[in-house]
């Protein structure tokens, strides 16, 4: 975890709708700006929700240290992403960041490979902004509704390689399809992942080594409620131990996982 944390009021800059569900919240938060590294992360307090006191975590897209903003991604799921959906630009939201363990950033002329599902893409756009050699992107959703961030990644001079489940865009099956043949092209190149689990599991089944963001529920973001436990392996009678996604996540080694 990231030793440098702030809990700020952020002003809002812009609350863009991206397309379907998914939209882009760009915030004034230079401390965190500052501080964020790639596949870390955020806690929110969605503002004029008083029953629901829970902040709600977000991955953190993209950052300007210069500007200060820092930007997340979300799609409206529930009560709180919608409320937020809602909020507009000048009106403050309370943070604490940036929080968590990220990726692991290539060093020197090591070639890297991102594999993201749906708005799983956000949190990997920021390691590949700040690779020395652009990363190739692989980006999977069930339709092509789910694919986002195709332009920003292209300006960044990335490789970009479409699957969709529907074949309405790219390659007509899974986003782990086009793993295997960036990986026969690339051996060795490092691999970093976010989406859902099933997703994150395959891409550990092809690549041990793989980082994989974990997509757990978190309720404090600072490890005092213990809601967003996972198993890890691990050198004792059992074989396995509980950690805390948001302390020692939430980027893990997808060797390191106990799956079942």
């Amino acid at each position: 975890m990231s030793k440098k944390q702030h809990q700020i009021d952020a002003s809002i800059l812009a609350n863009t709708h991206l397309q379907g569900e998914y939209f882009r919240l760009d915030l004034y938060a230079p401390e965190i700006a500052r501080d964020a590294r790639p596949g870390q992360f955020i806690h929110l307090q969605v503002p004029d929700l008083e029953h629901r006191i829970l902040r709600r975590p977000f991955s953190i897209f993209d950052t300007d240290p210069q500007s200060g903003r820092l930007s997340i991604v979300y799609k409206t799921v529930g009560e709180g992403t919608f409320k937020l959906s809602t909020c507009v630009a000048g009106q403050n939201v309370n943070l604490i960041g940036p929080l968590g363990i990220g990726f692991t950033e290539p060093t020197g002329n090591q070639r890297s490979i991102l594999v993201a599902g749906g708005f799983g893409c956000a949190a990997t756009f920021l390691f590949a902004k700040r690779a020395a050699i652009k990363p190739v992107v692989l980006i999977g959703g069930r339709s092509s509704i789910d694919i986002l961030l195709q332009d920003e990644y292209k300006a960044l001079g990335c490789d970009l390689r479409i699957s969709t489940d529907d074949g309405t865009m790219g390659h007509k099956g899974l986003v782990t399809d086009l793993l295997k043949v960036a990986l026969r092209e690339m051996p060795g190149a490092l691999v970093a992942s976010c989406g859902p689990n099933p997703m994150l599991k395959a891409v550990g089944n092809i690549d041990e080594n793989a980082e994989i963001s974990l997509e757990q529920p978190m309720c404090c973001g600072v490890g005092a409620c213990f809601a967003c436990v996972i198993k890890l392996k691990d050198d004792n009678d059992d074989g396995w131990r509980f950690a805390r996604s948001c302390m020692e996540g939430p980027v893990f080694k997808a060797h390191k996982v106990w799956w079942d």
